[in-house]
């Protein structure tokens, strides 16, 4: 083939392949197709981990530490162009190819996207830079991520998806043709190398544990301002899993007070409830209007440790202070007319008698 065929092979080449590739995939500056030697087969394979316990309690907000992994392999070359027996440039330029095609396997500026499908878990951080990562090399750092899992959200195993995304090097052609016969070097090389775009998914599994749960169903007793009264709260466990010798504790803050903090529910299964009943004081300069007061349950769990649930709430009310017979308008008026009353009946009673 002469020159000007040649050209016009090199030139089609080329504008095909910027019609074929997305504009992340365009060919280098210094790329020139008619000088690679060789085509690589193979890349990155980028697989991440979760370190630690997959475990976690309804109602959390835990770190998720992302281990990443680069398991890439190159499968295999293919040879596009001979060098020149003899011509020792065009060797040192074949061997130097090779040399850079070795890195296809690198995954280069690492981003890692978390995402849920699921309303019950959300992930609170956005994308995270990983970094560069060789073949065969893990992570320095583990990639974190914070998730929040709703409290109300049923045990069972929820999939997170994990977008990593990345670029890897798809070519390389070198070109120079000064060769330095001293050092054995071609002085005037240059380097194409042609990068894509590539995103991988896999899926991280979560779980949500079985395990009781507590919410309180009913609240009922009369708190008045320096009087209090007797409080019932009603706990249900609407969790998976049985709580043995359940003991509920209140938090009792101004403006009330009690020397009976503590009651003992027992053995709740799935679905039972139990009424605590506690004798609250109220002080006297309480205003009369919704509180709520804080509790926890200490129980044993189906393996026998000693567990602790979180902050269940217990909202009451303060009424409006009882009104005192002593204070109605007229009570001492009404109190000397009646005395008066009864001094007259004592009298004439003693008349009819003398």
């Amino acid at each position: 083939m002469n020159k000007n065929g040649l050209f016009i092979t090199v030139t089609t080449l080329l504008i095909l392949c910027w019609a074929v590739f997305p504009a992340q995939a365009a060919v280098p500056e210094h790329f020139d197709i008619s000088e690679n030697y060789y085509s690589v087969y193979g890349g990155p394979d980028l697989n991440a981990t979760l370190v630690g316990d997959n475990q976690y309690s309804r109602g959390d907000t835990v770190t998720l530490n992302l281990n990443m992994m680069n398991k890439g392999e190159i499968s295999g070359f293919k040879s596009e162009k001979d060098a020149d027996i003899g011509d020792y440039a065009d060797e040192m330029l074949q061997q130097s190819e090779m040399q850079y095609e070795a890195q296809a396997t690198t995954a280069v500026g690492i981003l890692a996207t978390l995402r849920s499908d699921n309303p019950n878990i959300k992930v609170k951080s956005g994308p995270q830079e990983a970094g560069t990562l060789k073949q065969g090399k893990e992570s320095v750092s583990p990639t974190k991520f914070t998730i929040e899992i709703n409290k109300d959200t049923p045990a069972g195993i929820y999939p997170l998806t994990l977008d990593l995304s990345y670029q890897y090097q798809n070519n390389v052609q070198v070109g120079g043709d000064d060769f330095d016969s001293v050092t054995g070097l071609v002085t005037n090389k240059e380097v194409g190398i042609w990068y894509e775009n590539k995103t991988q998914t896999q899926t991280i599994n979560i779980e949500v544990k079985k395990e009781p749960y507590f919410e309180v169903t009913n609240v009922t007793g009369d708190l008045y301002p320096d009087d209090g009264g007797m409080l019932y709260v009603t706990y249900k466990n609407t969790g998976e899993e049985t709580a043995k010798d359940a003991t509920v504790r209140i938090s009792a803050s101004d403006p009330f007070s009690t020397t009976d903090d503590q009651a003992y529910l027992g053995t709740l299964k799935t679905g039972d409830s139990e009424v605590a009943v506690f004798d609250m004081g109220v002080d006297e300069t309480a205003t009369a209007k919704p509180y709520s007061i804080s509790s926890e349950i200490f129980y044993e769990d189906s393996d026998g440790h000693d567990q602790t649930s979180d902050t269940i709430k217990v909202n009451t009310e303060v009424l409006e202070a009882k009104s005192s017979l002593h204070s109605l308008p007229g009570f001492e008026l009404g109190t000397g007319i009646t005395m008066a009353l009864a001094a007259c009946f004592v009298i004439l009673r003693r008349k009819k008698q003398d």
